[in-house]
């Protein structure tokens, strides 16, 4: 999200916030008090408890919005109360912004019809009902979040940790990312300011900062890149701090001005950086961009078009015609293929 875009979604989380307290006095202070409890009552909405691998991947949290009569909003049952909470007021804010004509009408006005800005500001809304700005600046400095300010912001809340990224992204100084890594690495939630955002799910264990805070107390510093498309594609050098989290670590990622340094000029862009491989079948040295087999971990070589997994079907090169043909094309041992003979 850029700068322009965060500070649409703010805008949009704003009026949805104005919108509530219209139509439902009061309501801010109970959502904040116990979300799923109060939209339980609300006649129009239900609240549905579904399993994790059900809730779609289409949000950045582990929920779904289905428009209807009555409208349903589906929240993973795996998840933590808190988390649970906050899911539940994400996909209120996707209720608000598809019923509510003045917000619908900001999102159609959106080149993309509003898909990118819908869930940012369904973001903002929920981690401004659960951390109000009263809170969050007694906690976050005008430098910016560090890893632990933001960490301590939840502790002192009955928020998510996912309110508390939010809450904490909208404070950066500059593009860059508050992440939540569960223990093995794999990215739990995202807040991106400036940045392509990273994918729910993907594996971030191997940036050397990163696996540093988690084999150890959680605590680490450094400069990393992060990992798109699970290893194949690493982003900008980033300047990354981590904390931890109860089970998980929280790490802040920026470009530059770090709030934790008292000098963080901006690193050189480089540019996203292709994976290199060596072809297991011509022996090709080459780079790609390419999402790599998830059996042999290669990209498909430019040269031959095969990653590193042997073929399914054997073939054999025909003594005649110099083609490639399955084996299925030649009778027993044949050298020359069934078109030959």
């Amino acid at each position: 999200m850029d700068y322009l875009r965060r500070a649409a979604a703010r805008t949009q989380a704003k009026a949805m916030l104005t919108v509530l307290q219209r139509d439902h006095p009061g309501a801010a202070q109970r959502l904040g008090d116990g979300a799923l409890d109060e939209l339980r009552q609300w006649p129009g909405l239900q609240v549905r408890d579904v399993p994790d691998d059900r809730s779609g991947g289409g949000c950045s949290v582990s929920g779904a919005y289905f428009a209807g009569t009555p409208a349903v909003l589906a929240v993973a049952t795996s998840a933590s109360l808190a988390r649970r909470e906050f899911t539940g007021l994400h996909e209120l804010g996707h209720h608000l912004q598809q019923t509510v004509v003045e917000l619908m009408d900001v999102l159609l006005a959106e080149p993309d019809g509003g898909a990118a800005l819908e869930d940012a500001a369904c973001d903002a809304f929920a981690a401004d009902i659960l951390l109000p700005d009263t809170l969050t600046d007694r906690h976050i400095t005008a430098a910016g979040p560090t890893a632990d300010a933001a960490v301590a912001l939840w502790r002192v809340s009955n928020a998510s940790r996912m309110a508390a990224c939010v809450k904490a992204s909208e404070r950066l100084p500059a593009p860059g990312h508050i992440l939540l890594l569960d223990r093995d690495g794999i990215l739990a939630f995202s807040a991106s300011h400036g940045l392509p955002p990273l994918r729910r799910g993907s594996d971030q264990s191997q940036v050397p900062v990163l696996r540093t805070a988690l084999s150890g107390q959680g605590h680490a510093e450094g400069r990393g890149r992060l990992a798109y498309r699970d290893g194949a594609v690493a982003g900008e050098e980033l300047y990354l701090q981590t904390a931890a989290m109860d089970g998980y670590v929280l790490a802040v990622a920026v470009t530059d001005l770090a709030p934790w340094r008292t000098f963080a000029p901006s690193v050189r862009y480089n540019g996203p950086v292709a994976a290199s491989y060596t072809c297991a079948h011509c022996g090709e040295d080459f780079t790609s961009f390419a999402r790599a087999c998830a059996r042999c971990e290669s990209a498909p070589c430019p040269d031959c078009d095969r990653c590193g997994c042997d073929r399914k079907v054997f073939e054999r090169q025909c003594t005649a015609c110099f083609v490639v043909h399955p084996a299925a094309m030649f009778d027993g041992a044949s050298s020359r293929c069934r078109d030959c003979d």
